[in-house]
């Protein structure tokens, strides 16, 4: 890879270290520390989801009309302030306002980074992109692992840690991205299309698709959110819970030749890929719903992560797919809000389930909607199989 491009992966990797060092353990300070609800501790997460998505509209603007180097100090010099204003102010209502404002700092970063990283390395292809999402993940598993090490000492040293690792960020932007090309390459930003949709057929292809999509977002923010609080209220100690990003993040990372393999025999229906990772996720959501100690935790994370690692990268690629040409930006554009969606949909419903009827109803719904993502994957393209001429994307990409 391009130094320039070590340099934005080395950046991304920090930067998500800092950032698993608070995320898997917001909602346990909001329930237990806080007294709040979770029905509360959902909402402030959707609203710290919200804001994300308005900075990630914004960076991308940003980068279009100022470049990347600016767009991303912008970006950090937002957070940074909030974060070391957390560490000061962290009671209530402080705390979700310095919340949503981290959400829209670093919401602006990422799409630059992005961008950038398309641009250093441009016939690398998907590798630079793929490099990123490595970097990010190496940091979930090294953050989480000490962020629950951490709070078991002070919450308050969250806080301090995820400002000063930002921190650490802003130094490798201020003097690693500045000579880094950063002219945007995007034809057709979603901000930007007009006119009307070519081929409508594709896009409710797209949009079945991104249903099913959002589904599973809904229930992969539950351990984020509700299960958090869940495995609190069982004696799991927060060293444990955090353990369990650890092990996510160093099987992404690990795993990824071994699934390469097995992914390799899908790689023309990426329909059944889809499908066979829900049905990994519904096992997960299984053993969640017998769960009492670490060790099933354990065992329904690794089930979990197994069943992303076979649906998230598919979607995009079917995505990339079905979009007409000069259309690949709103399309992918389309696939990240509906998964930011589930993001945000995801915390409020659940904390209302478990307030309202308790863990197990939640694990019954769960399951229910990704029965239903099941449903939506396989019917994605049944408009297209009756287009002549147009082979159908679920079987042959």
């Amino acid at each position: 890879m391009p130094r320039a491009l070590w340099l934005l992966v080395i950046g991304m990797a920090v930067n998500a270290t800092g950032a698993s060092f608070l995320w898997p353990l917001n909602t346990i300070y909001i329930h237990e520390h806080l007294g709040k609800s979770l029905t509360v501790a959902g909402f402030v997460l959707m609203l710290n989801s919200a804001a994300t998505v308005v900075g990630n509209l914004i960076g991308g603007h940003l980068f279009d009309r100022l470049g990347g180097y600016k767009s991303i100090l912008i970006g950090i010099g937002i957070t940074i302030t909030a974060l070391f204003g957390l560490t000061i102010w962290n009671g209530w209502p402080q705390y979700i306002i310095l919340l949503v404002i981290v959400g829209f700092g670093s919401g602006i970063v990422f799409p630059s980074v992005f961008a950038m990283a398309g641009n250093v390395w441009k016939e690398g292809g998907r590798k630079a992109f793929n490099a990123i999402y490595v970097a990010q993940n190496l940091g979930v598993a090294i953050g989480s692992a000490l962020g629950g090490l951490v709070a078991s000492y002070s919450f308050l040293h969250i806080f301090l840690a995820n400002a000063l690792l930002y921190t650490v960020f802003l130094l490798i932007a201020i003097f690693g991205y500045r000579g880094i090309q950063s002219v945007s390459r995007s034809q057709s930003s979603v901000l930007q299309e007009q006119g009307p949709i070519k081929n409508r057929s594709k896009l409710i292809a797209l949009l079945t698709l991104c249903i099913g999509f959002m589904l599973c977002w809904v229930g992969y923010s539950q351990w984020a959110s509700t299960i958090s609080a869940y495995t609190v209220q069982l004696g799991i100690p927060l060293t444990q819970y955090s353990f369990l990003w650890t092990v996510n993040g160093a099987l992404i990372v690990l795993g990824q030749p071994i699934l390469n393999r097995v992914v390799k025999r899908f790689e023309k229906n990426l329909k059944l890929q889809i499908q066979i990772g829900l049905v990994i996720f519904i096992g997960s959501f299984i053993v969640l719903s017998g769960a009492q100690e670490f060790s099933a935790f354990l065992t329904a994370m690794i089930i979990l992560t197994i069943g992303e690692m076979f649906v998230w990268p598919a979607i995009p690629t079917l995505a990339d797919s079905l979009a007409p040409k000069g259309r690949e930006g709103f399309y992918q554009g389309i696939v990240n809000s509906t998964a930011t969606g589930g993001r945000m949909i995801g915390p409020l419903l659940g904390g209302i389930l478990v307030d309202t009827f308790g863990m197990p109803a939640l694990f019954t719904v769960l399951i229910a909607l990704f029965i239903v993502a099941i449903f939506t994957t396989a019917l994605y393209d049944r408009q297209l199989k009756k287009q002549a001429g147009i082979s159908p994307l679920g079987t042959e990409v």
